[in-house]
């Protein structure tokens, strides 16, 4: 077997390269998105996981992975990117938030007594949609658009604006995965209850889902776009 991913890649990195990777990096938690600079060695370490069955795993999943079905972000057209996040990402994530608020509400409205771990999930949840919601905005009207400017001009003053809502961007990258983490303890790994209704496990799933387009969404971002400009 060829060795392509080692010790010393970085989480964000072997994603990057090999996209599959990130299924089994959420498997084992490991943080690709905003944590995606350290390299995974250290990470699997730290989490006292098999680093050298891992690294085989990923390595045996990319022998059998086609370059050829995923887009090379690394080098594509900014602004193919910038539409791609934005179609992709933008949208499925506002109408998420908006269908999850209504099944969080009711199910801390109706269990909250009981499942005092709600609170934190209703919490969380809402600074959770507050900072989606407005970073979205914020990427939509003023980072996307000098990018796109930038990569059309080259223009000095287009970069410059771009590198300076960059680091606001990652910061606010940075809150909503601390929100995510809080939810996801909250609920002991979204460990659906034993006797909950519906609208309880479909809440739980839809969080679940959230948390895993969000991871793959900032990665895009903090990895690959911001990290070439």
């Amino acid at each position: 077997m060829t060795t392509i991913f080692t010790e010393s890649m970085k989480t964000g990195d072997i994603v990057t390269k090999f996209p599959g990777a990130s299924k089994l990096f959420k498997q084992y938690k490991i943080d690709f998105c905003c944590g995606g600079n350290r390299p995974i060695g250290e990470v699997l370490q730290e989490k006292e996981l098999e680093t050298k069955e891992i690294l085989d795993s990923i390595n045996t999943m990319y022998q059998a992975y086609n370059q050829e079905d995923e887009t090379d972000w690394t080098t594509s057209s900014l602004i193919n990117l910038i539409d791609y996040i934005t179609e992709k990402y933008h949208q499925s994530t506002r109408e998420m938030l908006d269908e999850l608020s209504a099944f969080v509400t009711k199910v801390y409205r109706v269990h909250g007594q009981r499942d005092s771990h709600l609170k934190a999930v209703y919490d969380n949840f809402f600074l959770l949609k507050k900072d989606l919601e407005q970073h979205l905005q914020d990427e939509e009207t003023s980072i996307f658009p000098y990018i796109a400017s930038y990569e059309q001009t080259l223009a000095d003053e287009d970069l410059k604006r771009a590198k300076a809502e960059i680091d606001h961007l990652e910061s606010e990258h940075e809150e909503a995965g601390e929100y995510l983490r809080n939810i996801r303890t909250a609920t002991n790994d979204f460990e659906i209850p034993e006797g909950a209704c519906n609208t309880y496990r479909l809440t739980y799933l839809k969080l679940e889902e959230l948390e895993s387009m969000t991871f793959d969404h900032i990665h895009l971002e903090n990895n690959i776009l911001f990290k070439r400009i």
